[in-house]
Parts: structure tokens; C-alpha cells; sequence
């Protein structure tokens, strides 16, 4: 492997970008959006960052006169560090309505920035690069999913042991924290998340104990995976509801964080209504916790909450990559079934998911699948599948499949 990768999300850039007069590509930083937006640049694109201090105050001096350019296409990197250019933009692209004019790109979800009143409805399309899948660390192509609609899996030529899948779990996808081993890997992660929180989260809420949220961080971390309760999430520190919950709200912002609906297109009355939480990247979670291959191999529950964000990190590339054709969900219901993701495709096909870090599967693993789709699936095709760390694909039933974890990027 090489330092730079092919990235899923390019070629829907490219498609929006012939289309959409706006294109807003958001994501966490050192997620390589400023590589992959460089490498759209050619003889007809212009490039300006606004992490650029002299840029930076021209473009708060003159938002107007910031945007204007010559080219076809105008990148501006890191666009939330001065909001105010959207109504400058929105302005020109209204007087001007060819498509691919401007290509933003930001660290922060502008909308949750203070004061952002401009939404640029009609006008922009929004994209999201996440960190580095092993999908296109192996420079696969994004068709699991697809494969397994259509029923063409196949059983991957390599394979990955519990162990393999630790080690992947534990490095993420951060490009440059991939470079790197052992602590000086984790002191990256540690020092990313410090960095972030003493330079970008002042830009999105007013923090007035940095060292209560850097313990938020770490608590958020051991929540990976888990259901969302803020008072729970909260009961350790010393922060009222509203302040937590702004926190928290901010990290979102920051894309540090994500949640998972629950799937609830259904009349059946005791499904769940909680949000999923997990981390933007497995290799934080490694990181914040101090857990290595050593103190996760043996402990069930350490593996079991690495691998599933990690699986999380790998589908929601997936369907990113999709560009709107797949929805990701969980399910939940009060008699304590869970599947932990549901894919749901725009013609209400489903896939549903289940997490194993095991090598063994017996029939009773797939009961909650069967259930669902005896029981709350109906007419929709739908496909259960436990990913797992075997070497075979193996049949449990009708459309009840065992999947080794190397499927998703084979």
C-alpha cells in the first residue's frame, strides 16, 4: 500500500460536480478531503485555503470579492472557518448558473456552525468522506453490498483472523496514523483529538472546561457501539443536561462522533426508538481506551465493541459510496432483539447485519435475523447475514448467510 488511495466518494464529486452549481464535501479532518479535492484540480480550477491565515482574513474582510475567480471551478478548503462566504457564494451562483462553479470543502458541519442562517437549498449537494476504509486501503471496489442482493459473494481469497481484524480495528483509517506502529500510532490519535478540541470545537459551541470535554471524548469512546443515554453518558462528570448535550452535539458537528437511527418503518409497537453511538473511527477508540491487540484478544467485550465499530467505519463507506441508493439503520425492540445494522435500499430491499468476532457460528446466532424477516420484513427481499472472522461463506437457512469479515472489500 501506497500513501495515497483511491477514494469511493470521487466519482459521485464528479458526478455532482456536472451537475450542482455548489458541491460541500465535509468530513473530520486529516480524513484526506484536501488530498482528494487537489486531485480534481486542473488548468480550469483554482485552489484556496482558508486555513491560509492571510486567506483567511481576506475572506472575512471581502466575502464577496473572495469568491469571485475566473476559472470553472473555485476549491475553497476548509469553507467553516469563514461562514459568511455562503451568502457571497449563494449570491454568485444565483447570478450564474452554470454547475461545478465551487467546490467546498469543511471540517465542521457548517449548519451547526452559531449564526449560519444560509443554507444554500437548491443550490448544493453535500458529500461525505470518512476515514480510509480497508476497502480502499486494498484498492477494492465498493460492491459488497451490491453482491449481496444480487447473491454473488464470494468467498474472500485471503483470510482474516480475529487477531488480523484487532490489528485493522486498532489502526483506523486516519492515512497518516496508518504510517505509524505501536504507540507512536496511538500518541497520533491522542494528540489529533487534543488538537481538535483546543483549535476547531471553540469555532462550534463555547467550552468552558476543555479537560471535561477531553474525558467526555474518552467516555464516548468506551460508548462505541452502545445505545445512546446521555444520562449515563454523563453520570461521571459534572455537567448539567443542556451543556452535555450540547457537547455532544458539537462533536457530532465535528465529526468525531456519529449515531444510527433505529429502523421504525414498521406498525409493530415495541420497536426501539434509541440512536446507535459510535466513533468516526475505530483506531480512536483503540487510542482513547489504550487498548492494544494484547488487552482486547481475550476480552469479549473489548473485541466485540473494537470490531463492531470497525464494521461500522466499513459499511457506512459503503453506503456513502452508494450516493443515496442504500440507507443505514439498526433495529432494537423492548423484547431485547437487536440486529445490529440494517442496509434498507431504495426499493425497501434489506440487508441485515449481525457482528460476530468469532471463527464459530451456530444456527441459534441467526435468530434474531430469521425473526426479522419471518416477522417485520413482509414482502421486502431481505438477506441475513452475520459477518464473522472464518474462512467460509456458509448457508443458515434461506437467505441466512455466514460472511467472512474479508467479503466487504474482496
Amino acid at each position: 500500500m501506497t500513501n495515497i488511495y483511491p477514494r469511493w466518494q470521487k466519482a459521485n464529486i464528479q458526478e455532482a460536480m456536472s451537475t450542482r452549481r455548489v458541491l460541500l464535501l465535509s468530513g473530520a479532518r486529516q480524513c484526506g478531503k484536501t488530498t482528494l479535492a487537489k486531485e480534481l484540480i486542473d488548468e480550469n480550477t483554482e485552489y484556496r485555503t482558508l486555513d491560509d491565515l492571510t486567506l483567511k482574513q481576506a475572506a472575512e474582510s471581502d466575502p464577496h470579492g473572495f469568491v469571485k475567480h475566473n476559472k470553472r471551478t473555485l476549491i475553497i478548503d476548509e469553507v467553516q472557518r469563514v461562514p459568511h462566504l455562503l451568502p457571497a457564494i449563494k449570491k454568485a451562483v444565483d447570478e450564474d448558473t452554470r454547475p461545478g462553479q465551487y467546490l467546498l470543502t469543511g471540517s465542521a458541519n457548517i449548519q451547526a456552525l452559531p449564526g449560519v442562517q444560509e443554507s444554500l437549498a437548491g443550490r448544493i449537494t453535500k458529500l461525505r468522506l470518512r476515514p480510509l476504509s480497508r476497502g480502499e486501503q486494498y484498492r477494492a471496489t465498493p460492491q459488497f453490498i451490491d453482491r449481496v442482493f444480487s447473491n454473488t459473494l464470494e468467498t474472500p481469497q485471503t483470510h482474516y483472523d480475529k487477531d488480523s481484524l484487532i490489528e485493522m480495528a486498532c489502526a483506523g483509517g486516519f492515512p497518516e496514523a496508518l504510517l505509524l506502529q505501536g504507540r507512536k500510532r496511538r500518541r497520533w490519535h491522542i494528540d489529533y483529538i487534543d488538537a481538535i478540541l483546543e483549535r476547531d470545537l471553540k469555532d462550534i459551541t463555547k467550552i468552558h472546561r476543555l479537560d471535561q470535554m477531553q474525558e467526555l471524548v474518552r467516555i464516548l469512546a468506551a460508548w462505541s457501539s452502545k445505545f445512546m443515554n446521555s444520562s449515563q453518558i454523563g453520570s461521571s462528570l459534572s455537567l448539567q443536561k443542556q451543556a452535555l448535550n450540547a457537547y455532544i452535539n458539537a462533536l457530532e458537528a465535528l465529526y468525531l462522533i456519529e449515531r444510527i437511527k433505529p429502523w421504525t418503518h414498521t406498525d409493530y409497537d415495541r420497536v426501539g426508538k434509541q440512536d446507535k453511538l459510535f466513533m468516526a473511527d475505530s483506531g480512536l477508540v483503540a487510542s482513547l481506551l489504550g487498548w492494544n491487540i494484547d488487552r482486547v484478544r481475550f476480552d469479549t467485550d473489548r473485541s466485540g465493541k473494537l470490531i463492531e465499530s470497525f464494521a461500522f467505519n466499513e459499511l457506512a463507506a459503503l453506503v456513502d459510496a452508494s450516493d443515496g441508493l442504500y440507507e443505514l439503520r439498526h433495529y432494537r425492540d423492548r423484547q431485547k432483539r437487536e440486529i445490529d445494522f440494517l442496509i434498507e435500499r431504495e426499493d425497501s430491499a434489506m440487508i441485515g447485519i449481525e457482528i460476530k468476532s468469532g471463527t464459530n457460528l451456530k444456527a441459534e446466532d441467526f435468530k434474531h435475523l430469521k425473526w426479522f424477516g419471518e416477522t417485520l420484513a413482509g414482502d421486502r427481499l431481505f438477506t441475513g447475514i452475520i459477518l464473522y472472522s472464518g474462512e467460509h461463506i456458509a448457508t443458515f437457512g434461506e437467505n441466512m448467510l455466514a460472511v467472512p469479515f474479508g467479503a466487504l472489500w474482496t
